[in-house]
């Protein structure tokens, strides 16, 4: 059982924060991946997109060890770091494989989904898909939106909206397949004027 400590007037101690990072040191699970994460790995995080691990080792935080991994995005010119043994709930994961991008890609070619509803519902519900980091979620806000690719019907938040899913599954199947996301892009693009 947890006993809880009422902190002196001054806030909290170096024993209570040393304390803290200790529990947060305990706390790590095991990682049953087969294939962790690896420095120069190309990886997802659901907010951010698609960027890469530069450096995993261990830091100390209020005299405690904790296995960091540090994760740069070049697109947005950010550096992440978070505690290894928190990565996959905190959304982390590896570049998806290529049946993944299969199912997607029957996804946006199906039929689009239109919903009567609010529009701000709509791009709310929208904005949490893309965020969500799933490449199908990201599919499913590219075929509803898909009608908008070349008129000019939409509104500049749905633009804007589509651009972001567009962007986040250009971004991920072009590292797949190590190719240009242009050429990506392109072959997105025609898929969709198909459909």
């Amino acid at each position: 059982m947890n006993t809880f400590k009422t902190p002196q007037k001054g806030g909290m101690t170096d024993e209570m924060a040393r304390a803290a990072a200790k529990n947060t040191a305990s706390q790590t699970e095991p990682d049953h991946d087969e294939d962790p994460f690896r420095e120069g790995d190309s990886i997802v995080y659901a907010a951010h997109g698609v960027g890469r691990v530069d450096r995993i080792g261990m830091v100390e935080v209020a005299d405690t060890a904790i296995e960091m991994i540090q994760i740069s995005f070049p697109g947005n010119q950010m550096t992440l770091r978070i505690p290894l043994a928190k990565a996959r709930k905190a959304g982390l994961r590896k570049i998806v494989t290529r049946d993944i991008v299969d199912k997607a890609m029957t996804v946006i070619k199906g039929k689009p989904h239109v919903s009567k509803g609010m529009w701000a519902r709509r791009a709310v519900a929208y904005q949490e898909k893309i965020n969500s980091g799933d490449l199908i979620q990201i599919a499913e806000v590219l075929r509803d939106l898909r009608r908008n690719v070349d008129s000019l019907d939409g509104s500049f938040s749905e633009r804007k909206l589509f651009e972001a899913a567009q962007e986040r599954f250009v971004a991920e199947v072009a590292v797949l397949e190590n190719t240009d996301p242009a050429t990506v892009l392109e072959n997105l693009t025609k898929t969709m004027k198909a459909a």
